[in-house]
C-alpha cells in the first residue's frame, strides 16, 4: 500500500542544535502509540526508522522511545500484527509525538511466510494456512502458548504427557507422527531417531514465541520428506526489534478429583534477556523449567476379550485369563500360551497370557522440561544479518510408539548458523540427541516376570495347578485365578522395595533379552534400558531471483541431511558385526559402528500475476533422493483469484512423498518374544521376513482351528496339517516411500471492514504405498509351505517372530473440509467458530495391517472473549467437541468415546509495573477425556500465570 503523510509537521527540540543532529549525533524520538477508536495506548507496536536497523516497541501504555542517529528530515515506519501500518515524516525531535492505528482492514495486511516460503497476504495464499500471532497467543485460555494449537482450524493437538504434545491435520494420527513437520525458526526440531515428535520440549519459551503458522496438508513440495500431513512454523522474536528483560512465573493444580492420583502441583518459570550492545550486535538468552505430575494412564480395557477365537470363545469365564489391557504390559498376544488339560472329560486347550504389569507401577508421574537457547545477532547493511543459536531441551514424559516408552532426562540439542539477506537464505544446523535414562516398559514388564520363571516353566505351573484344581471339583473361573496365584508366588510385587530395587536393576541394563526368553547369549536378567545416541545434520540455501526475472517471481532451493545413528543393539544395529546362527547381529550391551541414512534435495517455485494482480499462478516442483531410493518429484500447482481484496478463491494440487523414517527403514529393536525390524533390505538379510514368512493374523486363526480339531481327537500334527491352507503368506513389498496425492479448494474472505472473516476450505487425498506395521512370524531353518514350517507356526521355539514396517498394497483416499467464522463483535467482544469434517473412504482391497486413520469424523471448536471487559481486565472461553471414533494401532485398538471441554481465562494487565496476571483452566468442568487407545486420561488443570516485561 501508499504511504500517508501525517498532515502536521514535528519542530526542533530547544535542548539541541540542529547541526549535531546533521553529523548523525544520537537523538531521541518520543511518543503514544493510541487504538483509533479508544484512544488507549497500544502495546508491542514497531517504530522503525527507515532505512536502519533502529527500531523500538511501545511499551504497556503504548508509549515508546526511538534512538537513532540520522540527519532530520527521515521517516518512521510504524507497525503491528492486526492493525493498519503507518508513516510518518519526523522534522524535529521537540515534542512528543501521538500517532493513531487503526485496527480495521487487519486480516487483508497480515502476512505469512511458510505457505510459499517468501511473505504474502494471508488471504492470498495458495493453500490452506492459519496463524496465531502474539495477541491472539496471550489471549488463549490454553495452559501454554503452545496448547493453543488445539483451536486452530482442522487440527489436532494430542497429549503423550504434560510435557509431550503432537500436532497433526487431514487423519492417520499417531503419538508418534512422522507425517507432520515442525521448525522453530527454520528447524526442524522432531527427534528422528526416537521415532517422535518432541512437541515443544526444546522449542521457544511462553516469553519468546512470536508467532506459529499451521499449513494442514501436503507441504512436501516446498519441504521435502515427512511434511504429507502438516506443517507447523514457530517464528521467536527479533532481539533487535524486542529488547528488554522478561520473567514469567506460572503455578497450578491438577489431579484435582483424587482419581487416580491425588491432587498434585505443577510449576514453570521461564526468563527471557535480549540486549542490543551495539547497533548492529544483538544478544538473546532464553530459559524455562517446568515440573509436574503427569496425567495418569490406567485404562483397563481388554482388547483380547472373551469373545475372541485367540481367547477362550468356547467357555464363559468371568475373568478372562487371556485378556490384553490397554494399559499393562507383559500380557500381550507374544506373551500368551496354551495350556492343555481334562475338563469335563475331555481334552481342552485354553489360552492363557502372563500376568504383566500395569503402566501405573512401571512409570513414575512426575515430569520435568527444561529449556535453554542462546543466540548472537549481527546485521550488516540494510539487509544482512547472521546469528548463531544453540538450543538444548532436556524432558521427562512418556509416548507411544509400537511400545511405550519412557523418557527420562532425555536431551536434545541444537547448534545452528544463519545468514539471510533480502534474497539469500543460508542455514545449517545439528541436532543432537542422547536418550539419557529413559527405558522401554514393554521389556520391562516381560522381565520383571520373567525373574521370576520363564514362559514355559510358568506354563507348565499354571497347567498342573488349573489340571488338579479342575480334577478336585473346583470351578473353572475359580481354577484360573489359583492356578494363576501359584505361578505368579515369587512374582515381585509393585509397592515393595525388591519391586522398586528389580525395576531399577533392570532399567539399567542396555540389552532387553533375559536368558530365561530363549535367546541365546542373553544375560541372566534381561534389561529395559533405552540408550540411544545419535546426530542428524542439515544444511540448506534458497535464493530469490526475482530481480533478475521481470516477467515472474523465481525461488529455488536445495537442501541435505544426513543421520548418524550409534547403534545400541536394542534399536539399531551395527550391520557389520558378527551374526549367530539365526543371522541376527550379535550384540552385548555396547555400541558400533554409527549407522548412516541420508536424504537430499531441490526446489523451484514460479509466481505470475495475471489480470491486474487478481490472478496468482504458482508452480513449484521438488526432486529428493535418498540413496537407498529412487529420486522422487514433488510438484505442486496452485491458483488464487482474488476480485477484489476482500474475496479471494483458491485452488490447488499437490503430491508429496514421505521417504521411511530412521526407525522405518533401520529399526531393529531387540525386543525378546518378537523383534520390531525395518522395511529395508539390509535388516531383512538372512532373517527372511519378507520373503519367508506368516502372517501373524493367519495363524491366530491357524492355531484356533487346530486346538478345536484337538479338542475333537485329531493329534496336533494331523489338525495342523489339515488346516494348513489358513496359513497366509505375508510377501513383504519391498520397502518404498510413501506417498500422497493432494487436491485442495479454498475461499478465504474479509467483509464488513474485516469485521467477519470467513475461511473454507476441502481437501481431497489419495495415498499410495501408505507405511504401517505387520506382525509375521519366520520358520526357524524351513521355508514357508513346508509340512515342517506349517508345524513350526505351533511351537513359539520354532519360529522366531517380527513386526515390520512396510508397504500398504492399497490405495487410500480420504477427504474432508473445515469451516472458520472470526466475527468481531461490538464493544471488542469477538467469536470465533470452526468445524471440521474428515473421513476415509474404505479401500476394495484388504491389507496386512492396520492403516489407522485415527481421526474423528466431526470436531468443533468454539471461542468468545474480550480483550478488555473493563479497563485493563479481558477474558476468553474455548469449548471444544469431538465425535467418538476407532483408534487402530499395533499397541491398542479400541473405540474413543466423544467428548467435550471447556477452557476459560481472565487476564489482569498491570501498566504501572510492566506485568500481567492471567487465571486460568483447562478443561474447567474436569469432564475427564481419553485422546487415543491406551492414552493418558485427561481431567482439569487450573493455574496462575505472572509475565513481567520490562523493555530495555
Amino acid at each position: 500500500m501508499s504511504h500517508k503523510y501525517f498532515k502536521y509537521s514535528l519542530f526542533l527540540s530547544a535542548l539541541f542544535v540542529t547541526g549535531l543532529f546533521q553529523a548523525q549525533q544520537l537523538i531521541e524520538v518520543t511518543g503514544t502509540i493510541k487504538h483509533t477508536d479508544t484512544q488507549k495506548g497500544i502495546a508491542g507496536v514497531q517504530i522503525h526508522a527507515e532505512k536502519t536497523e533502529d527500531t523500538a516497541i511501545s511499551d504497556q501504555d503504548g508509549s515508546f522511545k526511538l534512538r537513532t542517529r540520522v540527519k532530520i528530515p527521515f521517516r518512521i515506519v510504524i507497525t503491528k500484527d492486526g492493525y493498519l501500518s503507518q508513516t510518518a515524516e519526523i522534522l524535529s525531535v521537540s515534542h512528543k509525538i501521538s500517532i493513531d492505528l487503526n485496527p480495521q482492514n487487519t486480516i487483508i495486511n497480515e502476512v505469512v511466510i511458510s505457505a510459499s516460503r517468501v511473505p504474502e497476504k494471508i488471504l492470498r495464499s495458495p493453500i490452506a494456512i492459519e496463524k496465531i500471532d502474539i495477541k491472539t497467543i496471550r489471549e488463549s485460555p490454553a495452559a501454554t502458548f503452545y496448547e493453543t494449537l488445539e483451536n486452530v482450524k482442522g487440527l489436532q493437538l494430542l497429549t503423550s504427557s504434560l510435557t509431550l504434545k503432537v500436532p497433526n491435520s487431514r487423519g492417520f494420527n499417531s503419538p508418534n507422527n512422522f507425517r507432520f513437520m515442525q521448525l522453530v525458526d527454520g528447524v526442524d526440531v522432531q527427534s528422528a531417531t526416537l521415532g517422535v515428535p518432541l512437541g515443544n520440549a526444546i522449542g521457544p519459551t511462553e516469553l519468546d514465541i512470536q508467532s506459529m503458522e499451521i499449513t494442514p496438508g501436503a507441504a512436501s513440495a516446498l519441504y521435502g520428506m515427512n511434511a504429507v500431513n502438516g506443517l507447523a512454523s514457530l517464528q521467536t522474536k527479533d532481539p533487535f526489534t524486542s529488547e528488554g528483560v522478561s520473567l514469567y512465573f506460572r503455578g497450578g493444580v491438577n489431579h484435582v478429583d483424587n482419581v487416580n492420583h491425588k491432587i498434585a502441583a505443577l510449576g514453570e518459570s521461564a526468563f527471557r534477556i535480549a540486549k542490543v550492545l551495539h547497533k548492529n550486535v544483538a544478544v538473546k538468552i532464553n530459559g524455562s523449567y517446568f515440573s509436574g505430575v503427569d496425567w495418569i494412564s490406567d485404562n483397563r480395557k481388554d482388547q483380547n476379550p472373551n469373545s475372541l477365537v485367540t481367547a477362550n470363545s468356547s467357555f464363559s469365564l468371568t475373568d478372562n485369563p487371556a485378556e490384553d489391557l490397554w494399559n499393562k504390559y507383559g500380557d500381550e498376544r507374544n506373551n500368551r500360551t496354551t495350556v492343555k488339560v481334562n475338563y469335563n472329560g475331555k481334552p481342552t486347550t485354553f489360552n492363557v497370557s502372563r500376568t504383566g504389569y500395569y503402566e501405573k507401577d512401571l512409570v513414575s508421574p512426575e515430569v520435568k522440561n527444561i529449556k535453554f537457547d542462546a543466540g548472537l545477532y549481527y546485521r550488516f547493511g540494510d539487509q544482512w544479518r547472521t546469528s548463531y543459536v544453540y538450543r538444548y531441551g532436556l524432558i521427562d514424559g512418556t509416548f507411544q510408539r509400537g511400545n511405550k516408552i519412557r523418557l527420562q532426562n532425555a536431551t536434545v540439542q541444537n547448534h545452528k548458523v544463519e545468514l539471510i539477506g533480502k534474497e539469500l537464505t543460508v542455514r545449517a544446523y545439528v541436532s543432537i540427541e542422547n536418550t539419557g535414562d529413559s527405558y522401554n516398559l514393554k521389556p520391562l514388564a516381560d522381565n520383571l516376570d520373567l525373574t521370576n520363571l520363564s514362559n514355559n516353566n510358568w506354563k507348565n505351573i499354571f497347567q498342573s495347578i488349573l489340571q488338579d484344581r479342575l480334577n478336585s471339583g473346583v470351578n473353572l473361573n475359580d481354577a484360573f485365578a489359583l492356578a494363576r496365584q501359584e505361578a505368579d508366588k515369587n512374582r515381585v510385587i509393585p509397592g515393595t522395595a525388591t519391586f522398586e530395587q528389580l525395576k531399577n536393576t533392570i532399567i539399567g541394563i542396555n540389552n532387553w533379552d533375559s536368558a530365561n526368553s530363549g535367546i541365546a547369549g542373553a544375560p541372566a536378567t534381561g534389561g529395559a534400558k533405552l540408550e540411544q545416541k545419535s546426530k542428524f545434520y542439515q544444511g540448506e540455501i534458497t535464493y530469490d531471483f526475482s530481480r533478475f526475472i521481470k516477467i515472474f517471481s523465481l525461488l529455488a532451493g536445495a537442501d541435505y541431511r544426513l543421520y548418524s545413528i550409534t547403534p545400541d543393539g536394542n534399536n539399531f544395529v551395527d550391520f557389520e558385526r558378527p551374526v549367530n546362527e539365526r543371522n541376527i547381529p550379535l550384540s552385548d550391551g555396547t555400541f558400533g559402528k554409527n549407522v548412516i541414512y541420508e536424504k537430499y534435495g531441490a526446489f523451484a517455485q514460479l509466481t505470475k500475476l495475471f489480470f491486474n494482480d487478481k490472478l496468482k499462478v504458482n508452480l513449484a516442483l521438488r526432486a529428493d533422493r535418498n540413496p537407498e531410493f529412487e529420486t522422487k518429484f514433488n510438484p505442486r500447482i496452485s491458483v488464487v483469484y482474488s476480485p477484489v481484496n476482500q474475496h479471494n478463491f483458491r485452488m490447488s494440487f499437490q503430491n508429496g512423498y514421505r521417504f521411511p523414517s530412521l526407525f522405518e527403514a533401520l529399526s531393529f529393536v531387540n525386543n525378546g518374544n518378537v523383534r520390531r525390524v525395518g522395511g529395508l533390505s539390509k535388516a531383512n538379510d538372512g532373517l527372511g521376513y519378507l520373503e519367508n514368512s506368516y502372517t501373524l493374523a493367519s495363524i491366530d486363526q491357524f492355531i484356533a482351528s487346530v486346538n478345536k480339531d484337538v479338542d475333537g481327537g485329531l493329534s496336533q500334527n494331523q489338525a495342523a496339517l489339515k488346516n494348513r491352507n489358513l496359513l497366509t503368506a505375508a510377501n513383504l513389498p519391498k520397502l518404498q516411500p510413501e506417498k500422497v496425492n493432494s487436491f485442495e479448494i479454498g475461499y478465504k474472505s474479509a467483509l464488513f471492514n474485516s469485521k467477519l472473516v470467513i475461511d473454507w476450505d476441502f481437501y481431497y487425498n489419495v495415498y499410495e504405498g501408505f507405511l504401517g506395521q505387520v506382525e509375521v512370524a519366520v520358520p526357524k531353518n524351513e521355508s514357508i509351505g513346508s509340512d515342517n514350517a506349517v508345524l513350526a507356526m505351533l511351537d513359539r521355539s520354532k519360529q522366531d517372530r517380527y513386526r515390520v514396517y512396510t508397504n500398504s498394497t492399497s490405495k487410500y483416499k480420504s477427504f474432508g473440509t473445515s469451516l472458520g467464522i472470526r466475527y468481531n463483535l461490538v464493544k471488542n467482544y469477538n467469536l470465533n467458530v470452526n468445524i471440521s469434517y474428515n473421513d476415509l473412504l474404505s479401500s476394495n482391497t484388504s491389507d496386512l495391517f492396520i492403516t489407522a486413520f485415527n481421526t474423528p469424523k466431526w470436531a468443533v471448536n468454539l471461542s468468545v472473549g474480550n480483550r478488555e471487559i473493563v479497563k485493563n481486565i479481558g477474558f476468553t472461553v474455548a469449548a471444544r467437541w469431538q465425535n467418538s471414533f476407532l483408534w487402530e494401532s499395533p499397541l491398542a485398538s479400541g473405540n474413543i468415546p466423544a467428548y467435550y471441554t471447556i477452557d476459560a481465562q481472565a487476564t489482569w494487565r498491570i501498566p504501572e509495573i510492566k506485568a500481567s496476571v492471567k487465571i486460568g483452566a483447562t478443561n474447567l468442568m474436569n469432564r475427564r477425556y481419553l485422546q487415543y487407545a491406551a492414552g493418558t486420561e485427561i481431567g482439569g488443570l487450573y493455574y496462575l500465570a505472572f509475565t513481567y516485561d520490562l523493555k530495555l
